[in-house]
């Protein structure tokens, strides 16, 4: 019983790193071009450009 009282607030403050760390990276616009990614795979940039 005595290993809960060390286990509860590590798992607290494991979790409470957790949300600090979603909400910052919500705050630095990681979540904003969610469509660019799917885009840019469509991309064919293989294509050697025209020899002169």
């Amino acid at each position: 019983m005595s290993v809960l009282m060390y286990l509860i607030p590590i798992a607290l403050l494991l979790g409470l790193i957790g949300l600090c760390a979603f909400v910052w990276t919500l705050k630095t616009g990681q979540y904003d071009d969610l469509d660019g990614a799917a885009h840019r795979i469509l991309i064919d940039d293989d294509e050697k450009p025209p020899e002169s």
